[in-house]
């Protein structure tokens, strides 16, 4: 996707809704670097005062992040997800876990009675990739392979609502596991009794699952702490 001159009036505005469209098509991925302000200000037209103060209204709303020195980072994709992970920066681990845990658990629920084969194929290979990494004990690679996992999940609902929403939860969720840290020496959660009963079309079985993995997690956290 390339960048658009941009037109005379509300030129901020514009360089702002165009900026967003390059981080929600995923042109600008994740935790990318973004380019320059003189960069950006060539490809749209404008000066650099311009593109800073666009850059600047981003980074207060959560999409970017300054880094002093190095350059300005994709940390969001939406307004919401910016706010989450302002908000999950204050929070604990614990009321963390329990807002994730209210949210995989209707996921597995949901998806158990709408799941369609291609969903079952999704929430397979990303729970085989998901072990895949835990066998490598890559912490940054188990990380983003559970939360597909719960992502392949959330999909399987159809429900547009609560995909929205866990997406967003994700982006800001996965910066506090991560900050949190790994650690390959407790033991590994299976999840593959969650896909099991979506496969079978359990929603009772796929409820009960989803509860038991995030229990585990609230046990391991209360014994940690």
């Amino acid at each position: 996707m390339s960048l658009r001159t941009a037109q005379r009036a509300s030129l901020v505005d514009q360089v702002i809704d165009q900026l967003k469209e390059q981080i929600t098509s995923g042109s600008w991925p994740m935790n990318g670097k973004i380019p320059t302000e003189t960069v950006l200000a060539e490809q749209l037209g404008v000066g650099r005062n311009t593109v800073r103060e666009a850059v600047r209204a981003l980074t207060h709303a959560g999409l970017l992040e300054c880094r002093q020195g190095d350059g300005t980072y994709v940390r969001a994709t939406s307004e919401l997800s910016g706010a989450m992970l302002r908000r999950l920066k204050q929070a604990e681990q614990l009321e963390i876990l329990e807002v994730r845990r209210a949210l995989e658990v209707e996921s597995a629920r949901l998806a158990a009675a709408r799941r369609t084969d291609d969903d079952i194929k999704r929430i397979e290979a990303a729970l085989a990739e998901r072990e895949r990494a835990w066998e490598l004990e890559d912490p940054d690679f188990f990380v983003e392979a559970d939360l597909a996992f719960h992502m392949a999940v959330a999909h399987a609902t159809h429900n547009l609502v609560l995909i929205d929403l866990y997406e967003d939860f994700s982006a800001a969720l996965r910066a506090s596991i991560t900050a949190a840290g790994t650690s390959f020496n407790k033991s590994y959660i299976p999840h593959d009794a969650i896909a099991r009963a979506i496969a079978a079309g359990d929603a009772a079985a796929a409820e009960r699952a989803g509860h038991a993995c995030m229990e585990h997690i609230l046990i391991a956290l209360t014994e940690s702490s």
